[in-house]
């Protein structure tokens, strides 16, 4: 390991200047016009693949944006990874808020600055360079890997599911290994056992057939704005608790131990509420903050449409109004079954003095591992090698949906392998990844291989 060491040390301002080319490009799924950009995203993807020694580089067309995969399985009798990540990224409104281009990387303060930099292809890129760096330094790698990447994570993965489903025996392999997550904290490298699901919905209301003048039909017809404001005040206590009936009924409690483990960590509430600019955090009672984020199922309103938003004043009572809304899932809780609760709930709970339309959206499975996953084991102690201490172990607030369909359809234990930090503005203005981080991440991405390479090859529990 000496040697690929020493070349991936040698090689840290080629690393950057590479990455900055990777993220200069606008990969922007969400966003129509942005689709040639995806494109031209997913064939560097490939050709970056190829020169650094992957085989069989394949664009697998789907009906949105192609998946790219490539392979390497020289290794024989050892186990295969199958690395999963994505090379789309989100918007960048508001734009006026960015410091510098958000497609134009510029590195200040250690910290390299671009829309997609933490999330994903500061990430992925580590791993690109781990290869590369064994390739390159003994011509072989010390694992078999299955490399897929793809270009709508960040739109809800609507083709990833059926490419897993169609392709079974391609990706077949012992262990996924996926770096889209951050770390603990600055300083504190953590190895993710758990993430919560997802079920998201748009609520449209509507009250008449167009806007009404607010002096002339003002108390003669309910208002879809005020209905909307009640209707979702109805869906939380005042402490925060969800009322939709059955909501908790499955929700897999903390086990002692767990709690116990999060109260060791170097979490401060009044420096987490000052770093959020929050003036009061608030939540769930008899649950501290990280059990909340982390072990318990929430409710958010994400954006609210409706009247006259621009300066100055109109009386108008608006037609419509529209509420894009999502509640985080934890094990066991099961998607379809909570989003059938909800629609049950807001059908319930809205008049009939307005038309209601809900629009399930995308959603996605909890999930959680094994501290003593043998995988999840052979990760830690890369994560040491390369940052240099052990890390803590912790689960993680946001959703990851295809880590439960690799667990399902593939029976693939996984590996969160993500060296982001909590307040790197991912999905926000002036996102960022730490170059020192990224650096140890390399180092510690090809120690992985290498000790994952040392297990059987006998496939772990998936948990």
């Amino acid at each position: 390991m000496n040697a690929v060491i020493d070349f991936i040390h040698t090689n840290r301002d080629r690393y950057v200047d590479e990455l900055k080319a990777y993220l200069a490009i606008p990969s922007i799924s969400a966003l129509p016009e942005h689709a040639a950009d995806v494109r031209q995203c997913a064939e560097w993807t490939a050709e970056e693949m190829r020169r650094i020694g992957l085989h069989d580089v394949v664009l697998h067309e789907t009906p949105g944006h192609p998946i790219v995969y490539g392979e390497w399985l020289g290794a024989e009798g050892a186990p295969t990874i199958l690395f999963y990540g994505h090379y789309d990224v989100q918007p960048v409104d508001p734009l006026d808020l960015w410091e510098s281009p958000p497609f134009e990387a510029t590195v200040r303060g250690g910290e390299i600055y671009a829309r997609g930099a933490a999330d994903d292809k500061g990430q992925v890129f580590m791993h690109f360079k781990a290869i590369e760096a064994h390739l390159r330094q003994t011509s072989k790698l010390p694992v078999n890997i299955k490399v897929v990447l793809e270009g709508e994570e960040e739109v809800g993965s609507d083709n990833l599911d059926a490419f897993i489903n169609e392709h079974v025996e391609l990706l077949a392999a012992d262990v996924v290994v996926i770096s889209d997550s951050p770390m603990f904290d600055r300083g504190v490298p953590s190895i993710c056992y758990g993430l919560r699901g997802l079920t998201y919905f748009q609520i449209d209301l509507r009250g008449t057939k167009s806007d009404l003048h607010s002096g002339s039909f003002g108390g003669a017809v309910a208002n879809p704005a005020f209905v909307l404001g009640q209707v979702l005040a109805q869906m939380k206590d005042r402490g925060g608790r969800v009322k939709i009936p059955g909501f908790y009924d499955a929700v897999r409690p903390l086990r002692d131990e767990e709690r116990a483990e999060f109260q060791k960590l170097p979490f401060n509430e009044k420096q987490y509420r000052k770093v959020l600019g929050a003036p009061k955090l608030f939540g769930e009672k008899d649950y501290s903050t990280l059990e909340r984020v982390w072990a318990r199922p929430t409710f958010e309103v994400h954006g609210l449409l409706s009247g006259f938003t621009d300066d100055g004043a109109k009386t108008v009572i608006p037609a419509v109004a529209m509420a894009k809304v999502s509640m985080r899932l934890v094990p066991d809780q099961q998607p379809d079954v909570i989003a059938k609760l909800f629609e049950d709930y807001v059908r319930k709970v809205t008049p009939r003095t307005v038309e209601l339309t809900v629009t399930r959206m995308h959603g996605g499975q909890p999930w959680m591992t094994d501290f003593d996953n043998p995988y999840v084991q052979a990760a830690a102690r890369a994560v040491e090698l390369g940052f240099g201490q052990r890390p803590v172990f912790n689960r993680e607030g946001g959703s990851i949906p295809v880590v439960a369909t690799f667990q399902q359809v593939l029976d693939l234990p996984s590996v969160l392998f993500g060296i982001g930090l909590p307040d790197e503005h991912a999905h926000a203005p002036n996102e960022r990844l730490d170059l020192g981080n990224f650096h140890s991440g390399i180092i510690a991405s090809a120690f992985l291989y290498d000790e994952i390479g040392r297990l059987s090859g006998e496939p772990a529990p998936t948990g």
